[in-house]
């Protein structure tokens, strides 16, 4: 077992106070967003004592000189303070057939308009630490965005504002049929009308004190995303519970902390809340505008405190581990591979085949799968990426 830890990265959406606080350290005064634990090479996570590793300085730099590959999962550590940007993610087939394609254009891999960064798919799931947190997920039933649209117009027109460009929206979505949500997408992102539409909906969340509403249009002024917003299911996860958002699903994360798992990828198509590149028909190629109830995941529990939530992909699990005095040896967790856990509670020695580590609250071990199977010592919470 090897001690790591990482710098969180401080996207402008970070929190200035969660990731801190729970690494039991002051803030550094920016938003801090994400802690990334992994290989990744956007932030390679560091070795704490790279003289015990034969000097590897990194996860992956010890997995490369055991003749391994990276990890297949990336574990983080999530604080929204401001919306992110709401986007989807490819299948396996599709992240494949991008790559060579945008290969074969000549498309650097660092490009602003570059798509696909790897051939990989990116499921990811999403467990609420803070006692809230907030989300985008998934289409909704289209008369539920009809019947919203119908009042947020209604207020417009209560106050004398336009309600033009809501009124032909709404009359288009309602006669779309079963191509409506794939329409109002396509026509949200690239129609003449859009920036009324975007106009008039910001005036009218303010008018009804749609707080959501009102909060994407301060961040992301005119962004047509503020539209998109509209066909999604918004989700408050309370502390427990978890998201899975698999290949396809049109999702944004709001405002919380928590565990975010994915598989090792960078493929992010984007439809709105965001001045990064937006390639609509590629977007388009990949959602799946399907009307689909909150992607609640439920865990198994397998343990005395431990529940895994198991994914229909096979690149990652999370096990969440509460430890009590009342565990014992066979309250454990086999191993099939290479782990990385995250100590969010408390100080718990984590016990393996082989060696074992004790961690505090804050702090991070990369756990080789030669330890074939993990029990737990103390009081406190662990996050197991498996």
């Amino acid at each position: 077992m090897i001690r790591v830890d990482n710098t969180p990265r401080d996207y402008a959406w970070g929190s200035l106070t969660d990731i801190a606080e729970l690494r039991g350290k002051a803030p550094s005064g920016k938003p801090e967003a994400e802690l990334w634990l992994g290989t990744h090479p956007g932030s390679p996570t560091q070795i704490v004592n790279p003289e015990d590793v034969a000097g590897a300085a990194t996860i992956a730099e010890y997995l490369e000189a055991r003749g391994e590959q990276p990890l297949p999962f990336l574990l983080k550590v999530l604080a929204a303070a401001h919306p992110l940007s709401i986007q989807a993610h490819p299948s396996p087939e599709q992240a494949e057939e991008g790559f060579a394609r945008e290969n074969a254009l000549g498309i650097a891999l660092d490009a602003p308009n570059r798509n696909y960064r790897d051939d990989a798919h990116k499921p990811e799931l999403i467990y609420a630490l803070s006692d809230t947190f907030e989300a985008l997920c998934g289409f909704r039933d289209v008369d539920h965005t009809i019947s919203e649209l119908e009042n947020l117009a209604a207020a417009n027109a209560q106050a004398c504002a336009a309600t033009s460009a809501l009124a032909e929206f709404t009359s288009q979505l309602s006669s779309r049929g079963d191509g409506a949500i794939r329409w109002a997408l396509d026509w949200a992102l690239t129609g003449e009308n859009a920036a009324a539409l975007v106009a008039e909906i910001s005036l009218a969340g303010k008018l009804v004190k749609d707080a959501l509403l009102v909060e994407l249009a301060e961040d992301y002024p005119g962004d047509p995303g503020i539209v998109v917003a509209l066909l999604l299911n918004r989700v408050t996860l309370t502390k427990g519970q978890a998201l899975y958002l698999p290949a396809g699903n049109m999702h944004a994360y709001i405002r919380g902390l928590g565990i975010e798992l994915m598989a090792a990828s960078d493929n992010v198509l984007r439809g709105g809340l965001t001045s990064k590149h937006v390639d609509v028909p590629e977007l388009l190629s990949v959602v799946s505008d399907k009307v689909v109830p909150v992607p609640i995941l439920e865990p198994r529990n397998v343990a005395q405190g431990i529940d895994l939530f198991v994914p229909d992909v096979p690149d990652f699990v999370l096990a969440h581990v509460v430890v009590t005095a009342g565990m014992s040896q066979s309250d454990s967790l086999s191993l099939t591979r290479h782990a990385i856990v995250t100590c969010t509670a408390g100080n718990v020695t984590v016990e393996g085949s082989d060696s074992s580590v004790e961690l505090e609250q804050g702090q991070n071990a990369f756990i080789s799968a030669e330890e074939r199977s993990l029990s737990f010592a103390g009081e406190g919470e662990l996050f197991i990426a498996l």
